[in-house]
């Protein structure tokens, strides 16, 4: 049997295995599954107990862009426009400072670590600096969602947190694909290489051709195979492209997720077929992950690895704090709202993938090691973190009902 087959059976198996007691875990105990899947691709790499050899694993990348793409589409999906146009003003200020802020706080501190510890510039060192900024904005929704789903009602600190998460998606994506636009090799067979901005206008440009093209053959459509292929179609088409001009396949796949949801008439049936077959696909996403990580062949590596750790925990619940403060929303929020951003997940994987893959980036396994490192530290906790947000917003709204409710009894009896 096949060290490719093996693999196959192992990610059918593991997924069937897992499937009901990871859900039941996320609804009992708020534990949000997936790095089980990472922590089984180390064990089964190449460099522990060598099931899946390095070969397989480099056969398997045109999956894998699949995986990103796929990825990128549903991020593309919790942009409904309607949903936005209802939320106010200044939640989605908030979110924005935050993402901003934190990345690029992170970026340049690691440009600089990078360019102390290695043999670099600080020009060369932005590469690296930014795709780690990147990974840091991202924010899982998972934990979000399994939290949700046990409240009775939605409040403003729910609504913060879950516009927030998609606004991190957004700016990480959209930052770690123009890095690569700025930082572009040539591809084979272009005589004139494309300016910066160019390679931005091309990155958006496959998505926009992806999304009009599917909206033109199926928009109207009904029938959910058809949709289904049609859709994966236009990913593979987008996604494929994007890696081929070694773009990113995040930015155009979530452009095409946009379009989709906004201009198809079968939204519910497009946003499901998305969420359903992403959720296997970033478990095997999470398990090529484990698999293609390889440990630092030096110690001095472990550093910047460490370093980014905390400075995403100091960044992103700081820079929350700022945004809040900023806008005039810390009463309201709170000052630990932005622990419910810690938790990671898809997009932060993909990003690191992404960055793994590429042939000429800079220090690839420092990012991807920071990338797992700081998903399977808080891919477990995610719920637990937006919970204990969510329980201190209550105390402290509790709280100030208490006083208020004195202050009334006080006036009375004078």
């Amino acid at each position: 049997m096949t060290s490719g087959l093996i693999l196959i059976l192992i990610v059918a198996a593991a997924y069937l295995a897992a499937h009901a007691l990871s859900e039941w875990l996320a609804r009992r105990y708020l534990i949000v599954s997936g790095a089980e899947y990472l922590i089984l691709g180390i064990l089964l790499g190449p460099h522990v107990t060598g099931v899946i050899r390095t070969s397989p694993v480099e056969s398997f990348a045109p999956f894998l862009t699949l995986a990103l793409g796929w990825t990128g589409a549903q991020v593309g999906t919790w942009f409904f426009l309607p949903k936005l146009v209802r939320t106010r003003g200044v939640i989605f200020n908030v979110a924005f400072f935050e993402a901003i802020i934190a990345l690029v706080f992170i970026a340049g501190v690691m440009a600089f670590a990078f360019a102390g510890l290695f043999d670099y510039t600080l020009e060369q060192t932005l590469m690296p600096a930014i795709a780690l900024g990147a990974i840091a904005v991202a924010s899982s929704p998972r934990g979000l969602e399994v939290l949700a789903s046990r409240l009775s009602r939605r409040g403003a600190i729910l609504r913060q947190i879950e516009t927030t998460s998609s606004v991190d998606a957004l700016v990480a994506i959209s930052a770690f694909s123009l890095m690569l636009c700025v930082n572009h090799v040539v591809p084979l067979g272009i005589e004139r290489a494309p300016t910066a901005t160019e390679w931005a206008v091309i990155s958006i440009g496959i998505g926009l051709v992806g999304g009009a093209l599917f909206h033109l053959f199926l928009g109207r459509e009904r029938e959910v195979d058809r949709l289904f292929i049609g859709m994966a179609g236009a990913i593979i088409l987008a996604s494929g492209t994007a890696a081929y001009l070694r773009l990113s396949p995040l930015l155009p796949t979530m452009i095409i997720g946009a379009i989709l949801v906004n201009t198809s008439r079968n939204r519910d049936a497009i946003t499901t077929l998305l969420s359903n077959v992403s959720r296997p696909l970033y478990f095997v996403l999470l398990l090529f992950a484990g698999a293609a990580w390889q440990p630092a062949t030096r110690t001095l590596w472990v550093l910047p690895v460490v370093l980014f750790l905390f400075l995403r925990i100091a960044g992103k619940v700081g820079a929350a704090r700022l945004a809040a403060r900023l806008n005039g929303r810390s009463r309201a929020l709170g000052p630990n709202w932005g622990v419910a951003l810690l938790g990671q997940g898809s997009v932060a994987v993909a990003i690191g993938v992404n960055y793994l893959m590429l042939d000429t980036s800079l220090l690839p396994n420092v990012v991807f090691t920071a990338a797992i490192v700081s998903v399977l530290l808080t891919d477990f906790f995610g719920g637990y973190l937006a919970r204990f947000v969510i329980e201190d917003h209550l105390r402290r709204l509790a709280s100030r009902l208490g006083d208020v409710f004195s202050r009334t009894i006080h006036f009375e009896n004078r």
